[in-house]
Parts: C-alpha cells; structure tokens; sequence
C-alpha cells in the first residue's frame, strides 16, 4: 500500500492596512469572529497585528506602527489587502530542500519546540509572501495565541476553504509553488494546488501592480448549500478592505473557491 502524502494545509491569510483598528472591526462584524489574539512578537518588524481564529484556521490583519518596514513598502505599491499565507506542511524539511533548489531566497526562519516557520522572498515566489510553517504537534498553532500554544483550541465557525492569487504568468506561478510545497498542479483551465482541505487558485492579473492575494474564502456554517458546494464567504481583497469585508456575501459554490 502507498504511503499517505504529507498533509499541506492553508492555516493562516494574512491580510496588510494602514489603520488596523477599521478592517479588524469589519472582518469581526463580518464573520462573526471572536476577540482576536494580538501577538507583541510581531513589533520586532515595526508592525501591529490581530489574529483571528476561524475554525483551527486563522485570518490575521497586520499594519506597521514605524516606517520603512516590508509591509509599509508593500502598502505604498499596492494599498490595502492580501500580503501573506502561511502553510503547515508536515514535511517542512522536503519543502525547505526544494526552496533551496529552486534558490528561492529565506527572509526570516525561526525553529522552536511546538511551531517552525519560513518566510520566502514574494520576488522569488509571486503573488504573496509564502511562509512554510510545521506544527508540532499537528494541528496545534503558536501563532494564534496561548490556547493554541502546544494544544489545539476553538475558533469561531467556519474555516479558511482557499485563496485566489493573482500574477502575470499563472501557470509558471502555480508551478513554482506546486514544486515548492510539494504538490500537482490540477488540469483544470485554471491553474489550481489542491490541499488537505482547501484550495489555492491563480487568476491573471493585469499588471505587475495588480498582482497579490486578492480573495479568501472562509467556508461558513449555518444554511444549506446545494448538493455537493460548500457554504463559503468570499472576502474579495483587490481594493479598500473596509467595505469590502462588511459587504462580504455568502454564496455557494461546488470547489469551495467562488
């Protein structure tokens, strides 16, 4: 009998603005999120975060508190929006040899007891900052706070079903991140990675400023989708957050991806 594949899940989005306190609110009356984690470890790169739990996955908003930080640099390009997604593999060491072999430069990387992580350099990887990360044990989550430090905790309903990225050349884009987290790229018209329990898509963006995370979609409880979809919200994030997220709707769809 074959070996099951590591599992690579989506655990984290992460979303970049200039004030935090608006998009915070907007995501929480959105989603009906609870109190937020806000993590002071994030302050050694000039930035202020919440963590929201959904589900054992987590939906962050970062904005920077001094200047010249990466995020500050990104929101003077782009403005508001998609930034980061965080992967736990339980291959890690596979998925770091491979970003090595393919040169893809390490901006930070931190090993501890319960949680491991590897930001990669968005240049190199397109579309958002990737940061492959490794729970030990599986399913637990330091970056969400202490009840998820070494031990699994609760989240409001729901979970992360997928993101849509955005880049000029999608096909070689999925590529690179297919090889890199150790995956296949479907053959569906548009390039897609399937993960343990979600969904990476690559659309074409229309220039190079227009590239980036630009949906989530965070699979929600409470109707009764059709036969074989799933129930998601779909937190488009090409422009303003704030409105976006309060007019967040809820629609289904059969591939969790609207």
């Amino acid at each position: 009998m074959a070996a099951a594949a590591a599992k690579v899940r989506l655990r984290q989005a992460v979303l970049v603005a200039a004030e935090l306190e608006p998009v915070e609110m907007a995501l929480s009356a959105a989603l009906d999120l609870d109190e937020p984690f806000r993590d002071p470890g994030v302050g050694m790169f000039g930035l202020s975060n919440v963590v929201f739990a959904v589900g054992d996955c987590f939906l962050e908003v970062v904005s920077p508190t001094q200047p010249d930080t990466a995020a500050g640099r990104y929101l003077a390009r782009h403005g508001d929006g998609g930034y980061m997604v965080i992967f736990d593999l339980e291959d890690l060491d596979g998925a770091r040899d491979r970003a090595a072999a393919l040169d893809v430069r390490v901006v930070w990387q931190i090993d501890l007891p319960d949680i491991s992580g590897t930001h990669l350099h968005p240049a190199d990887m397109r579309g958002a900052i990737v940061s492959l990360d490794r729970s030990e044990p599986y399913g637990t989550w330091r970056w969400g706070g202490p009840q998820w430090t070494g031990r699994t905790g609760q989240g409001a309903a729901g979970r992360l079903a997928g993101i849509t990225v955005a880049v000029l050349e999608p096909p070689a884009v999925a590529a690179r991140w297919a090889e890199v987290l150790g995956l296949a790229v479907g053959d569906g018209d548009t390039p897609a990675l399937a993960l343990d329990g979600g969904q990476v898509r690559f659309e074409q963006a229309d220039s190079e400023r227009a590239e980036g995370l630009v949906e989530i979609a965070v699979e929600r409880p409470g109707a009764e989708p059709g036969p074989g979809e799933g129930l998601v919200t779909a937190l488009p994030v090409r422009h303003d957050l704030k409105p976006v997220a309060a007019e967040a709707a809820v629609i289904a769809h059969p591939t969790h991806i609207p």
